[in-house]
């Protein structure tokens, strides 16, 4: 992000500039989103917009990077850290899975992959925000769990890893492909379970 984008981002508009920019980004895709576009849904003036952005690149970042915290932080603030490992883990995977397959996830996931040669910066800001991220987020609990002696991990980035890639089964792959776009909370409950207990399988303490 560009020192300038940084001192604005605090701005009366800005919020409004990210709505309207998540607004358009979903409905048009990155290239297909014009800024006369996004200024119009955003309320705001070009001027204006330009004076946050001066790059739709950039606001296409900070619209990623925004929503994944959001979302990581959403998460973390709910997690009842007092609660036995398996309960813990089947409430994180329930909530991954549910953003995993979402409107929003799946959109920036396509312009990030569609995008990734022209701007691999676009790829790389929604790796860092939304998996890198994520993975810390449950490296942190997961070393807690550990130390707490309800799991038995020696690579816990390693875990984490896994736990997110088992958060993809079955559900992230038919929402990749187009096989189905609504996703029922009994199915992403379902998922979330066997992912539980795979990892409780392989991690949880044995004493």
């Amino acid at each position: 992000m560009t020192e300038a984008a940084t001192i604005l981002r605090t701005g009366r508009k800005f919020d409004q500039v990210l709505r309207g920019a998540r607004d358009v980004f979903m409905a048009d895709g990155f290239e297909g989103a014009s800024v006369d576009d996004i200024a119009r849904a955003a309320g705001v003036s070009k001027a204006t917009l330009y004076s946050y952005f001066p790059d739709k690149r950039l606001l296409f970042m900070e619209v990623a990077q925004t929503e994944c915290c959001l979302m990581a932080d959403r998460i973390s603030s709910m997690i009842d850290e007092t609660r036995p490992a398996r309960d813990v883990l089947h409430f994180t995977a329930s909530n991954v899975i549910a953003f995993l397959v979402s409107d929003f996830a799946q959109q920036v996931f396509r312009i990030c992959v569609a995008e990734k040669e022209r701007f691999p910066e676009l790829a790389r800001a929604f790796y860092e925000a939304g998996p890198e991220n994520g993975k810390l987020r449950i490296s942190e609990y997961l070393e807690k769990a550990v130390a707490q002696g309800e799991l038995e991990i020696d690579d816990i980035p390693m875990a984490a890893e896994q736990f997110s890639e088992l958060c993809k089964t079955r559900l992230w792959n038919r929402a990749v492909f187009g096989v189905q776009s609504v996703f029922s909370n009994e199915e992403i409950d379902e998922v979330a379970g066997h992912v539980t207990e795979m990892f409780m399988a392989r991690y949880g303490s044995k004493t």
